[in-house]
């Protein structure tokens, strides 16, 4: 199982949107998600400030790429967009920075 986080930054005054749009996540993506090896996936928010933090396990991340071919999960990620900072605009899905591990503790 690997670890996995990734930044994401919130658009201004729109954490109560994008908490709800995952409490819970569609059964849909759920499934996709689950099905490509996705585990103890979490989001947390730094209160005061934009910063979204991702975490996540996986059995193996070269099934990761494999979640981009359900309509799904480009739907989902467009719908993100209103919530979520994009590198350009446009963009069909919001911006992650993967984060690299600089410590862990089992």
């Amino acid at each position: 199982m690997k670890r996995m986080a990734f930044y994401m930054e919130l658009q201004e005054g729109h954490l109560e949107d994008y908490t709800k749009a995952h409490n819970p996540i569609p059964k849909d993506v759920e499934e996709v998600l689950k099905a490509h090896g996705v585990h103890n996936y979490s989001i947390f928010h730094h209160p005061g400030t934009n910063v979204m933090f991702g975490y996540m396990e996986v059995e193996d991340e070269s099934r990761l790429a494999g979640i981009a071919d359900y309509e799904c999960s480009k739907k989902w990620w467009l719908k993100m967009t209103n919530f979520l900072v994009c590198a350009n605009p446009g963009d069909q899905k919001a911006k992650e920075e993967p984060m690299n591990e600089v410590f862990h503790l089992d």
